[in-house]
């Protein structure tokens, strides 16, 4: 159900209830593309259900989603209207196009075939736990995330949330789980990661589908490589990849996760409830690998130094960000995302 999950803060003064939501929703919701239009975004409902709820309640959790439809021009196709269209400037002017023209032509050229082109696309999923103030976006890219969060400022008046902040960045944390050989409690190390250097060539290594626990990797660290990417296992239930910016891409829920049969429309409801079930609990786990989440508002305290800690001791490349922070333990609020309150009952209604 979810592939990627960007994990945001929704702000502190904005509530709605379900019933709200839906009514502002309705007037951005989805609309094709007119002929001499390049592309819409809209609303649609989580169902998929033609004419259905634009936001679906189970077990106290929040879900929409947004679709993007995009008509595809190829440059290459663009560029040969603009020749044909510069040809016959030329021929009844005696004059090839200035750029200034040729940049109006492209225009007009773009215009032309747009209403003979394909149209692509992608839908993304949006999940709101209310009573925890999460908002996570299903999104695998921030500039997609980033037009999401966008259409729902748009729709939600008021509604403001800020990426969910670690105290201790994903690749210094990565690099340790990496040089010590050891994962964070609930999670294993898989076999894929990309280390890539700080100078400015920025040479790239990756490894996929190979053992992790190698001196070759932990020298490439100590020479300087950072973590941006490493697969992780969480609880033998989900595997993910994590990134640098703490975004998790390429979740695939294990067997015996999904039980159920028949078709996926039929299972919605099922559906999401083991997915936000499972997802829920394994982000208050990885915000607790990463230090803890640093809430904004909240008087930092200054994080744990490595001679307090029990961990193995970490090469300087490793070191954590020395600007992070600790903030109080978000973690429980984190770990019930889950919690089966209807959305009704919770204080954001």
């Amino acid at each position: 159900m979810f592939k990627n999950l960007m994990v945001y803060r929704l702000g502190p003064d904005w509530s709605a209830t379900v019933a709200q939501i839906d009514q502002a929703l309705a007037p951005a919701v989805f609309a094709e593309c007119g002929a001499t239009q390049a592309r819409s975004a809209g609303w649609v409902a989580p169902r998929g259900e033609a004419h259905g709820a634009l936001i679906e309640t189970i077990n106290g959790q929040w879900l929409m989603q947004l679709m993007v439809e995009q008509k595809v021009v190829p440059g290459s196709v663009i560029k040969r209207q603009v020749d044909a269209l510069a040809a016959q400037v030329e021929k009844q002017t005696g004059r090839k196009p200035g750029k200034k023209q040729r940049n109006e032509l492209k225009d007009q050229a773009l215009l032309d075939l747009l209403p003979m082109a394909f149209t692509k696309r992608v839908t993304v999923k949006v999940w709101i736990a209310p009573d925890d103030r999460l908002l996570v976006i299903d999104a695998g890219s921030p500039s997609r995330a980033d037009e999401v969060l966008t259409a729902l400022t748009q729709a939600l008046p008021g509604l403001s949330a800020q990426l969910v902040n670690t105290a201790l960045s994903p690749a210094a944390c990565m690099a340790e789980w990496l040089v010590s050989g050891e994962a964070p409690a609930g999670f294993t190390i898989d076999r894929d990661c990309e280390l890539k250097a700080a100078d400015g060539e920025k040479p790239v290594v990756r490894y996929a589908r190979h053992a992790l626990d190698i001196a070759e990797i932990r020298e490439h660290i100590l020479a300087g490589k950072q973590p941006t990417r490493l697969a992780l296992t969480w609880q033998g239930r989900v595997s993910f990849m994590l990134t640098e910016a703490l975004l998790v891409k390429k979740i695939a829920f294990l067997d015996g996760v999904f039980e159920s049969g028949g078709k996926k429309e039929d299972n919605f409801e099922a559906d999401a409830a083991i997915a936000t079930g499972e997802l829920a609990p394994m982000i208050g786990d990885l915000l607790d690998a990463l230090g803890g989440e640093q809430v904004f508002g909240e008087a930092p305290a200054t994080a744990p130094s490595q001679a307090d800690s029990a961990a193995p001791p970490v090469p300087a490349t490793v070191q954590a960000n020395p600007s992070a922070q600790l903030a109080p333990p978000a973690s429980a609020a984190a770990r019930s995302i889950s919690a089966a309150r209807p959305p009704w009952e919770s204080d954001a209604a």
